[in-house]
């Protein structure tokens, strides 16, 4: 009986994420309660499956970023890449995208487009553009861009914290992958986008109108900020050699700015997206309510079942069946989901390793299908409805898709040579 009554909690606080029916973090609150109050877990087993390094790594990564906003430091990376791309709206689109998927690979990619969107409405405005396929370029290049190292995306986050895999293992297992895609990607999105991105004012002119200099409130903050992010990155990459986890990298890094930025600690803290922060609460709790009555290990036998335990297709069949999924769902809750059926796949006796990148790919890369993929597509897309330019679903599709199929077909060959021969 408990199998059916979580597997239904479950299924209905998934229906109501994916549909939007209620806010999603109320919905992931509310089917974490639930699990509680109908006793599929404890209070003890919830709170532990609350994984505190994926929060605090966040909640620290959005405070540096909050910090950092306040210096104007977004505003000048955006008004230099006008300046770089001589005002011609296409080398724009390409710089601008480029900038959203590095910026995405160190401070996440949701944190990304908040900062960024905001800046790209304005530029495309003095330039007499259309705001939407700048901002559609910069939501899939970020997603890309994330999946390039372990704090780029949610899940890669959610990975990294349950299998030790560090900064530096994603850096060498995923960005060489996310390279390719993304040249790929900005070489296509230039194409498609030309027609639309026709300028309807004198361009040297509103190129010559934006100062980038003048956006920089506080250039003292920037320059400390700036060294902590540095610093941060460098505890990243140097955090497997000595022992320290990222979520305590980036909580020292938060700690630091904040006592040499002299901050309020109040308003560096409102900087911090708690919705998002209560969403993985309510989302790890629904989670450990179907792993407690065995539907995940279903899911393990059924996959097992299915590709026999074969390695490759094991492995490839995760990386499309996660593209697919992660289109459909927020990609967050899947790989919560997935993590432990990966785990009782490895349990089986299928290879490891290869299976987290499918996993990581195909949950980062899958998300740029539809607008409901991927958390920075849901708060970019909010944003720009907000400004007078919504981005429905099905003009979302139509770009989205393609760079998702063509980013599961270079993953799927890079995977099949680097780990499967």
């Amino acid at each position: 009986m408990d199998t059916w009554i979580a597997g239904a909690v479950f299924l209905i606080t998934y229906a109501v994420i994916a549909t939007e029916g209620l806010d999603r973090t109320v919905a992931a609150l509310a089917g974490g309660v639930l699990m509680l109050l109908l006793g599929i877990v404890s209070q003890e087993e919830a709170f532990a499956a609350i994984d505190l390094d994926v929060i605090l790594l966040l909640a620290s990564m959005m405070v540096i970023a909050g910090v950092l906003r306040e210096t104007g430091f977004f505003q000048w990376v955006a008004i230099r890449s006008v300046h770089l791309a001589g005002g011609d709206p296409v080398r724009l689109l390409v710089v601008l995208a480029l900038v959203t998927a590095v910026l995405s690979a160190f401070l996440d990619n949701v944190t990304t487009v908040v900062l960024i969107a905001p800046v790209t409405l304005f530029i495309a405005a003095t330039l007499g553009v259309s705001p939407l396929p700048f901002l559609i370029s910069q939501i899939l290049a970020s997603n890309i861009g994330g999946a390039a190292t372990l704090v780029g995306g949610p899940p890669n986050i959610l990975i990294g914290s349950a299998t030790g895999l560090d900064f530096v293992d994603f850096l060498i297992n995923m960005a060489p992958v996310a390279i390719v895609i993304l040249i790929v990607a900005l070489f296509w999105l230039a194409w498609v986008f030309r027609p639309s991105v026709r300028s309807s004012v004198d361009v040297a002119e509103a190129v010559a109108s934006l100062d980038a200099e003048q956006v920089i409130t506080d250039p003292a903050l920037l320059r400390r900020s700036l060294v902590v992010l540095g610093l941060t990155i460098v505890g990243f990459l140097l955090g497997g050699v000595i022992g320290i986890e990222p979520a305590t990298i980036a909580l020292a890094g938060a700690t630091l700015l904040l006592l040499v930025a002299r901050r309020d600690v109040h308003e560096a803290l409102a900087e911090v997206e708690w919705p998002t922060i209560a969403f993985f609460v309510g989302l790890f709790i629904v989670v450990e309510g179907i792993v407690a009555v065995g539907i995940v290990q279903q899911i393990a036998d059924l996959l097992l079942q299915v590709t026999g335990g074969d390695p490759t297709l094991t492995t490839i069949g995760l990386l499309w069946f996660s593209g697919f999924a992660s289109a459909i769902i927020d990609n967050i809750p899947y790989t919560a989901t997935m993590i432990p059926v990966v785990q009782d796949l490895g349990n089986a006796g299928v290879p490891l390793e290869p299976l987290w990148w499918s996993l990581a790919l195909g949950a980062c890369l899958g998300g740029n299908a539809t607008i409901v993929g991927a958390s920075a597509n849901v708060v970019a897309s909010g944003m720009a409805g907000r400004a007078g330019h919504p981005i429905s679903f099905r003009m979302f599709v139509r770009y989205g898709i393609p760079i998702t199929v063509m980013s599961l077909a270079i993953s799927s060959v890079y995977l099949w040579a680097r780990y499967l021969t």
